[in-house]
């Protein structure tokens, strides 16, 4: 029935759980332990457990912050989460807490017309004008649907959904150089549909994947355009496949949840013909932007801005990781893909190492990365980019938007440290850039000003992200949803590394140019890197040049 059965779970492993649950003493640690309760997803949570232990990591670390932000109206800041992570460590440090700027409240705009662009929006609308319309930017997503599918339900749950969030119904406009947002109203929204019910096996699958490819690769017209589309191809009476395309101008990796988790709950009341279920978002996109653009200036964006000055300063041009083809004039985005799994074994070891050192997961496996590309680059100076949500605010958590900001990490192993040094130093790299992501990845390149290239992105080209985001259970009503996989693969940077963890260890998914990289090179940088991560965590105390590959 869809709920876990406690009493059928094992016991928890050593070190996630306290023998004893010691309650709340103050009203302030009763609201931090209801807070903690929340985010987490728990039943109870004493004041000495560790928010770490307990599951959390940096994306769930910034919803405590906004909800202490909402609860007590002051800023904590998120490295405290790391430095003190029981509710009673933090409660007596809390006096003396500061995290800086105090975020305003997000207001709802009281006219809607001209509202100007989010940055992020501002750079993505330059680059469909540069290109004159591109597909780079186009979020696609395919999924085999199988079961019973109400086909009007579900077309009336995706028009609910584009009802329900602005951006999806947002155009761009431009007048007299000025782009402003216009959000339309009454739009009825489309389901195309196709039947390949009379094509079977191998032929059938071959124009499932045209399709799927046909769409990812087919271009939005910011200008006219719904930001989201869809097409049913009917396989059989039990078999569909739904393609989702989405623009990156009204949408990023969270909203790909809030998508799904909206439509599983719009689908059943339309089924059942009643209303939604789901309560009214208390502001739209168009609030969010208006925000931005008031809050981040002055002494606060010059706050922001210096620390990065001060961090990228001499950064390296372009990594220095050997090709296998010179880089071409012009960027090229067919990728390739290598996917890799590592067994619970790792993962296992993986997590004692991050509760001995203090660290989250992702730091540890960015860290074991940037060693891994300083062998392979010869290099001590090392950038990655890595995105972070961006939703700082509770209200912008169930919009559908973007607001993933990229985050640029820098690395120094010149002086060839223990690897737990130099885990300890990400640590810090880390957390300052969290308290610094304020400051708009497009915003940062302008300040900087780094030489610019047709043929690499600029500031960084390799980029590391660790999947931690809830897309919700994948279903619809009694169908159950299965992606498909990528369809027409668009690669943005030379080299992507993105890490899912799951119950039975870790998948790592190597993106790559096929300008720039074999398939044969990725396997093998892949397979250096399990025999680096495997090395690393056994003898924590080596040196990085030290580390095996082989």
């Amino acid at each position: 029935n869809g709920k876990v059965d406690r009493a059928a779970l094992p016991a928890p492993e050593a070190g996630y759980a306290r023998d004893e649950y010691v309650a709340p003493r103050t009203e302030l640690e009763r609201l931090l332990c209801a807070i903690w309760e929340e985010v987490l997803g728990v039943e109870r949570v004493g004041i000495e457990d560790s928010f770490f232990d307990l599951g959390g990591h940096s994306l769930l670390a910034t919803r405590v912050v906004s909800r202490v932000r909402s609860a007590l109206g002051r800023e904590l800041p998120l490295r405290a989460l790391f430095e003190y992570p029981t509710i009673g460590a933090l409660c007596e440090r809390l006096p003396e807490l500061s995290g800086g700027w105090v975020l305003p409240a997000i207001e709802v705009l009281a006219q809607r017309e001209s509202v100007a662009l989010s940055y992020a929006q501002q750079r993505l609308w330059f680059i469909d004008r540069l290109e004159g319309g591109s597909s780079q930017y186009n979020i696609p997503g395919a999924m085999r649907v199988r079961g019973e599918l109400d086909k009007a339900a579900f077309a009336r749950a995706l028009g609910a959904v584009v009802d329900r969030h602005e951006s999806l119904r947002t155009v761009f406009r431009e007048v007299d150089g000025k782009v402003s947002q216009v959000v339309r109203g009454g739009v009825d929204f489309h389901l195309s549909e196709m039947d390949l019910s009379g094509v079977e096996g191998e032929p059938r699958d071959r124009e499932v994947l045209r399709l799927a490819t046909e769409d990812a690769r087919r271009p939005f017209d910011l200008s006219r355009d719904l930001m989201l589309r869809a097409s049913l191809v009917k396989l059989s009476a039990e078999e569909h496949v739904v393609l989702l395309n989405m623009h990156h101008i009204a949408s990023d990796g969270w909203s790909m949840g809030v998508l799904m988790r909206d439509l599983r709950a719009l689908y059943e009341a339309c089924r059942g013909g009643e209303a939604s279920p789901l309560p009214p978002l208390r502001v739209q996109y168009a609030d969010y932007a208006h925000w931005q653009r008031q809050w981040l200036q002055g002494e606060v964006l010059e706050d922001q801005l210096r620390y990065w000055q001060d961090q990228l300063a001499g950064l390296p041009r372009v990594h220095n990781l050997p090709l296998d083809a010179p880089r071409p004039a012009r960027p090229v985005f067919e990728g390739g893909q290598h996917v890799q799994r590592l067994g619970s074994e790792l993962r296992d070891l993986a997590a004692v190492r991050c509760r001995e050192s203090g660290v989250t997961l992702f730091m540890l496996l960015e860290t074991a990365f940037v060693v891994l590309l300083s062998r392979y680059s010869q290099e001590t100076d090392v950038v990655v980019g890595s995105p972070i949500a961006g939703r700082v605010h509770r209200d912008v958590e169930p919009l559908i938007g973007f607001f993933v900001n990229t985050l640029v990490l820098r690395s120094d192993l010149s002086a060839n440290p223990p690897f737990l040094e130099l885990l300890n130093s990400s640590r810090q790299t880390i957390l300052d850039a969290y308290a610094h992501q304020h400051v708009p990845f497009e915003m940062l390149v302008e300040e900087l000003k780094p030489e610019r290239s047709l043929s690499h992105s600029p500031l960084f080209q390799i980029l590391f992200v660790l999947q931690n985001l809830d897309l919700g259970k994948v279903e619809l009503g009694g169908s159950q949803l299965e992606s498909l996989g990528e369809s027409g693969a668009v690669v943005k940077f030379d080299l992507e590394l993105n890490v899912v963890e799951g119950g039975a260890g870790l998948t790592l998914t190597w993106l790559y140019k096929r300008d720039l990289f074999h398939r044969e090179t990725i396997e093998r940088m892949a397979s250096n890197f399990e025999v680096l991560l495997a090395g690393l965590l056994e003898r924590p105390e080596e040196t990085v040049q030290a580390l095996p590959l082989l």
